[in-house]
């Protein structure tokens, strides 16, 4: 199964394919406005808190449409953020009124900024020989992209072969595909693990357990933060934690000998909060080694 968004031949081969492969892949947004009648006419089901699915069954495929109350709330929080600062950068053109070009270079850059929700807003820029204005320079709301947009949110469309699946098969699924997603970007993002081309076998094999145990650990960690402080990422805390350094002090002696002292830094109080939060102890400072005599050394 895919998350991905393959083309019409990938899946006309999935599907021709002996034994046939199974797929959930998303669709392109324009299939949403494409079957959007026909999903309002199916009722919505509960898969989880939170969380619904519709299925509608077409050409020996069913589409999956999911809609996520956390996902609407994130994704409204967007466009209210990105819309205040377009409507904010606009005002102030139109206090300022710049010559023509200049008005189409802050406006590139605003829909640069604003992204997809620069379509939401009906613009007017003057002509070539017009100067710019408080009446050739206009901008309002689109009210029936908005509508559009709103009732979209949080919304996404999904399909698949597995027709004789329920909604809450089909959405586990879609789950699990999340998770693997993540578990790959874990690894190339927080635990910057990278390809290593190793020689021999026992080289690889040892490259993937170390590659697992980190996963792993990083799983602990996440799963830890949960319960103690839900509001920070393994990232976030990583990060913190790497401010705790091991360092070893080499001491000279008169005798030609060197102390040598391995050391961790002590926690700054934020870290150990959390340190103490997530139930965590540094290690003991191990005892100082000393070198041999080099004296000694060199007449043995």
């Amino acid at each position: 199964m895919d998350r991905g968004i393959p083309t019409e031949a990938v899946l006309e081969q999935m599907r021709a394919s002996d034994p046939p492969v199974s797929y959930l892949v998303g669709t392109p947004k324009g299939r949403l406005t494409v079957l959007e009648k026909e999903l309002l006419q199916r009722n919505w089901e509960t898969v989880r808190a939170g969380v619904q699915v519709k299925l509608l069954p077409q050409d020996g495929e069913v589409y999956v449409l999911a809609k996520s109350d956390g996902r609407v709330d994130k994704e409204r929080a967007i466009r209210h953020k990105k819309l205040r600062r377009l409507l904010t950068r606009l005002h102030e053109l139109r206090k300022q009124l710049p010559d023509r070009d200049k008005l189409l270079m802050a406006l590139g850059a605003a829909k640069k900024e604003a992204g997809k929700f620069y379509a939401l807003l009906k613009i007017t820029v003057p002509a070539v020989p017009e100067a710019v204005t408080a009446q050739s320079f206009t901008f309002r709301m689109d009210r029936a992209r908005l509508r559009v947009v709103r009732r979209r949110e949080g919304s996404y469309l999904l399909r698949s072969n597995l027709s004789g699946k329920t909604p809450s098969e089909l959405w586990s699924y879609y789950m699990q595909l999340v998770q693997v997603e993540e578990a790959f970007k874990n690894l190339k993002g927080d635990l910057s693990l990278r390809p290593v081309y190793h020689q021999k076998l026992e080289r690889i094999q040892a490259h993937i357990l170390v590659s697992f145990i980190s996963y792993t650990l990083h799983v602990c960690l996440r799963q830890r933060l949960r319960a103690v402080a839900s509001g920070l990422a393994p990232r976030a805390v990583l990060e913190k934690f790497c401010a705790v350094q091991m360092v070893d002090v080499h001491l000279p002696t008169t005798d030609g000998r060197t102390v040598i002292l391995t050391r961790h830094t002590q926690p700054e109080k934020e870290v150990q909060i959390l340190l103490e939060q997530l139930k965590l102890t540094l290690p003991p400072q191990p005892p100082p080694k000393i070198t041999a005599d080099k004296v000694a050394s060199a007449t043995v």
